[in-house]
């Protein structure tokens, strides 16, 4: 298997070598496929920001009702990983706004 697996790998290592070692018969034509393909990134990136952030939440309330005495502590640790979560969707903002310029 790990014979088979390394045959591939190297098949595909010196595939690619060969292939983009080519340069195009006809210069690539200007397209506007930036913006959109970002756009969808961001999309992608809000949908599971929110899907993230509803899951932190949940866990954070669950093991706070399981454990009041802690529950200064797992706020706090919920706060800091939600700031992190939404980190993501900031930065995907600015990659829009970066390809959409």
């Amino acid at each position: 298997m790990t014979k088979k697996m390394l045959l591939v790998v190297a098949t595909m290592l010196i595939a690619v070598s060969s292939l983009s070692a080519q340069t195009p018969a006809q210069p690539a034509a200007s397209s506007n496929w930036g913006p959109i393909s970002a756009c969808f990134g961001m999309a992608i990136a809000s949908g599971l920001c929110g899907l993230g952030q509803a899951k932190a939440v949940a866990s954070a309330v669950e093991g706070m009702a399981r454990n009041p005495g802690a529950a200064k502590a797992i706020q706090l640790a919920m706060l800091i990983g939600l700031a992190f979560i939404e980190s993501l969707a900031l930065y995907e903002i600015v990659i829009v706004f970066k390809f959409a310029a």
